[in-house]
């Protein structure tokens, strides 16, 4: 790369100009995927807490619809009653440029759906533990979305940097060396060039005194 360009001050200057830039630009690579690591991980413990308050509130939630069946028989009529959840909403906001979501469900005072005659408490029980279940999906679709996303900004973040670190800085440097050489031969060169023709001037001078 550095012999296809001419060696001259203007182009080290650009050369040293662009090396800048690319130095510059794995720092803030560098920086930028440490912060969104640092984010991850947070994230990452924050899963696995809401998967195991899910699994537990899941198993005594079913617990509770099975004890329910028993007692009450098939409560699909009853299930029915309860209403599709539509207040859920979404927006975005950025870490380091990446867009992470926010997933909210809108709260709204606990209440039944159903009838209090013929239903009893362990139906009450399920219904608690299954709109629980509910809120935590709702923060565990946001944070899972959230580590995926950042994952991915992650893996092109250190790609970029890798290229900068291993493939453009080295390829600046080795032009801004070559330049430097070059142009400090050429100075050698002109420097013996004068020091002859100041010889030759000199031992002309004294022919021409000697005559």
């Amino acid at each position: 790369m550095a012999q296809q360009i001419f060696p001259t001050k203007g182009n080290l200057m650009a050369a040293k100009k662009s090396l800048g830039f690319s130095k510059m630009g794995y720092e803030l690579m560098d920086r930028k995927r440490n912060i969104l690591i640092r984010e991850m991980m947070l994230l990452i413990d924050k899963v696995k807490a809401l998967r195991e308050e899910i699994d537990k509130t899941f198993a005594q939630a079913y617990q509770a619809l099975q004890t329910a069946n028993v007692s009450l028989g098939v409560i699909e009529e009853l299930a029915s009653a309860v209403p599709v959840e539509d207040g859920i909403t979404l927006n975005y906001r950025s870490v380091m440029g990446v867009e992470i979501p926010e997933v909210k469900l809108e709260e709204q005072p606990m209440r039944l759906y159903y009838s209090l005659y013929g239903t009893n408490s362990r139906l009450d029980d399920a219904y608690f533990c299954f709109a629980r279940v509910k809120q935590l999906t709702v923060t565990l679709a946001e944070v899972e979305n959230s580590v995926y996303r950042l994952a991915n900004a992650i893996r092109k973040t250190q790609r970029r940097a890798n290229a900068l670190k291993n493939i453009i800085i080295p390829n600046f440097e080795h032009t801004v060396t070559f330049i430097s050489e070059a142009l400090e031969e050429k100075e050698r060169e002109e420097f013996s060039r004068l020091k002859v023709i100041k010889a030759g001037k000199q031992r002309a001078q004294q022919q021409t005194s000697a005559e």
